[in-house]
């Protein structure tokens, strides 16, 4: 574990909840929080824990999950860099309401519940701005919702690889190959599908240029598959 450097608050600016606060407003919220790099898989907290800290993630990636009957792990939500997660528990219940796992490599800030709940007392202001984040993450969450109730598993596949390709073009300007982050069984649970229909769905995309081996994905023709999420779902 490790204080915060500067470059650690300027990504924690980015995020959608903070975003507008001054610099100030910002130390004086992470007053406490610290860095904590995981080497290997790890859960976070299990459902019921109390919630006594948010997070941000800065790489790596976590998974919010739920057991199902027989002990399998259905991903609820699935967060890369850079953004706030579990806020919404330390403003309601006080218990983390689902399990998290985090990814090998990953890197979080811990941001301890109680004094971030102390400073917002001692300036109110601060909250409008987090009301306007926690707003702005609510209307994505529909959106992101209502994409999945609408579209085919095909679509949803393919908007996922579009998403994808569009970050790897950011970072190295090739978006025909990309690897996928999760596995095959994570990914499918990610966009609401059973892991057979995933299946279905990757040998759909081979007719719009979409080949797979393993993780690794090529896509040959990305207009198509653009098209194809634009297409009304059947």
């Amino acid at each position: 574990m490790s204080t915060l450097a500067s470059s650690d608050l300027e990504l924690v600016a980015q995020t959608p909840l903070l975003a507008g606060l001054s610099v100030g407003e910002l130390a004086l919220l992470l007053d406490g929080a610290h860095v904590a790099v995981y080497p290997e898989v790890e859960l976070l907290f299990s459902q019921g824990d109390k919630a006594d800290r948010f997070f941000v993630v800065l790489e790596g990636r976590v998974n919010l999950f739920a057991l199902t009957e027989t002990g399998d792990q259905s991903i609820i939500e699935v967060f890369d860099p850079i953004c706030t997660f579990a806020e919404a528990a330390i403003f309601s219940s006080g218990i983390f309401p689902l399990n998290c796992e985090v990814a090998a490599g990953s890197r979080l800030i811990h941001i301890p519940a109680g004094l971030f709940l102390k400073r917002l007392a001692e300036k109110p202001s601060i909250g409008l701005i987090l009301l306007s984040g926690l707003s702005r993450r609510q209307v994505h969450l529909i959106h992101e919702i209502s994409e999945l109730k609408s579209k085919s598993p095909s679509q949803r596949l393919a908007t996922f690889l579009l998403a994808l390709a569009a970050k790897v073009a950011d970072s190295s300007g090739n978006s025909e190959r990309v690897r996928l982050p999760l596995t095959k069984s994570v990914l499918a649970s990610r966009i609401g599908i059973a892991p057979e229909s995933l299946s279905r769905a990757l040998n759909r995309l081979k007719a719009v240029g979409v080949e797979t081996r393993g993780r690794e994905i090529e896509i040959t023709d990305i207009e198509a598959l653009r098209r194809l999420v634009r297409e009304d779902a059947a």
